[in-house]
């Protein structure tokens, strides 16, 4: 008798053994599973929603900028051009290069003002150069720039 209840103990540990191998082999299968919709109609249950009901990300807004001379200085220098990348969060990145020397700085708007703004670029060769500006709209806008040697330039923004 004893025999028998020691092999009805294997075999009842042999089985809850291969019960949960059972179930892990099952959760391990099932884990790379996901639902797709049957019926992708919407207003229906179990419909997707399509790309263009999703919020569009904000990106930012790259504009360029033309420096016409507006003074004697800066007519040995001619017509600049600069590029500006608008956050639309009130800030962004302003760059450009003037007689072969590279511009880059922050552009950002008067505090309290949502047209007025100020852009300020250094030099890789020690020089400065700082704007004014005032947008008409989103991507047009008017200024005036000075590099720190007092060459004055006439800035418009937009596309």
């Amino acid at each position: 008798m004893t025999s028998n209840r020691s092999l009805f103990r294997v075999s009842l540990q042999a089985r809850r053994a291969a019960l949960a191998t059972g179930l892990a082999a099952s959760a391990a299968v099932l884990s790379g599973c996901y639902v797709v919709p049957v019926n992708p109609y919407p207003g229906h249950p179990g419909a997707t929603v399509l790309a263009a009901q999703l919020p569009a990300p904000v990106l930012p807004l790259t504009l360029t900028a033309r420096l016409y001379p507006a003074n004697d200085l800066a007519t040995g220098y001619g017509l600049v051009n600069a590029v500006v990348t608008n956050d639309l969060n009130g800030r962004g990145s302003f760059s450009t290069s003037i007689n072969g020397e590279s511009f880059s700085g922050e552009a950002t708007r008067k505090a309290g003002s949502a047209r007025e703004g100020l852009a300020s670029g250094a030099g890789n060769r020690g020089s400065f150069l700082s704007c004014q500006y005032t947008m008409n709209s989103a991507t047009l806008g008017t200024g005036t720039c000075r590099m720190n040697n007092g060459a004055v330039f006439t800035m418009h923004v937009g596309n």
